[in-house]
């Protein structure tokens, strides 16, 4: 068992992201979507960072997407990650529109097919992302 399926640090939602982690709990991924312009948002946030309007919605994704950047962790900030060392942490360009940064499984390449994963935590549920292999 690694360290952080042990002691992982718990996220604190607030008012603006609980949506996103109940929805993660069921193994659902939820963004906001701006009211005005449409666009997708992540980090959940109180207003648009594109055009300033304070409605959104939220919006269950399919949690698809491509590889836009990523890069391989070898020291961490924090001890209770130390026995998952090397790790990889990938921002996904999502099939639909946004963008999220989370780890990822495999090994990346720059626009890669890349797919959501679900990793329960005691307490909460983590979202991952896995490179899809194509044929």
């Amino acid at each position: 068992m690694t360290t952080t399926e042990q002691a992982t640090p718990r996220p604190v939602p607030d008012l603006d992201s609980q949506a996103f982690w109940a929805g993660l709990q069921a193994h659902r991924i939820v963004l906001q979507r701006c009211a005005s312009c449409e666009r997708r948002r992540f980090p959940a946030m109180p207003s648009c960072p594109y055009c300033g309007h304070p409605d959104w919605r939220s919006e269950e994704i399919s949690g698809t997407g491509t590889v836009f950047s990523y890069i391989v962790v070898h020291r961490t900030f924090d001890a209770a990650f130390t026995a998952d060392l090397p790790y990889t942490i990938a921002t996904v360009d999502l099939d639909g529109g946004g963008r999220i940064a989370a780890r990822i499984d495999g090994t990346p390449s720059i626009d890669a097919k890349a797919v959501a994963v679900f990793v329960d935590h005691p307490e909460w549920t983590e979202l991952r992302f896995r490179i899809v292999e194509e044929s």
